[in-house]
């Protein structure tokens, strides 16, 4: 499959086609509010550096999860240095779709971290002060991410303008961090 082809499930297609009325309230804080009553369908694009993988999927058709989807989410997110994965909150995917959908961009994001086991956690707190000891990577709550075609303040504003998570710049490594803890901002 090209990469540049979107990946549709059967029962996505099947629900895309079925569907007649539209899901009127989001089903996560604000993440989504801009986009009620409008044939919402939702969309993940990313590509990792570590492993040359990219995913372009729809995981969201008019007020449904599709389990396919989550499941290649899931895949794609998970700790690349042991190859294990838990379930991503959806949460954090809808924040991340919407802050990208915000930004008005074609390109997909770079996942930098995703989903991290206790002994990569474990690994990166000992090489630095900015990695919490529970933190939300370790709970498929969080991601790291970047674009190269907005800088990191857009998209901390970006994601900072759902209300709907946590939200740290680092400014100095070039990504944003984008979670669904409790809503916050840090860094520079």
């Amino acid at each position: 499959m090209s990469d540049n082809m979107v990946r549709f499930s059967r029962r996505g297609i099947l629900m895309a086609f079925a569907a007649t009325a539209v899901a009127a309230a989001p089903n996560y804080a604000n993440a989504f509010s801009l986009r009620r009553n409008a044939g919402d369908i939702r969309r993940l694009r990313m590509y990792s550096g570590r492993t040359g993988e990219r995913i372009d999927t729809i995981y969201w058709i008019d007020g449904n999860y599709i389990p396919e989807a989550l499941a290649e989410i899931n895949v794609f997110m998970r700790d690349w240095r042991d190859n294990r994965r838990i379930n991503i909150d959806t949460r954090a995917i809808d924040i991340m779709a919407a802050a990208h959908r915000l930004l008005d961009v074609n390109e997909p994001y770079m996942l930098l971290s995703g989903f991290r086991s206790p002994q990569t956690n474990a690994m990166l707190r000992a090489r630095s002060r900015a990695v919490a000891r529970d933190s939300l990577h370790l709970h498929g709550k969080a991601a790291d991410v970047r674009l190269a075609s907005r800088s990191v303040p857009q998209m901390a504003r970006a994601a900072g303008a759902l209300g709907a998570g946590g939200v740290g710049r680092y400014s100095r490594s070039d990504f944003v961090h984008m979670d669904c803890g409790p809503v916050r901002t840090w860094g520079a």
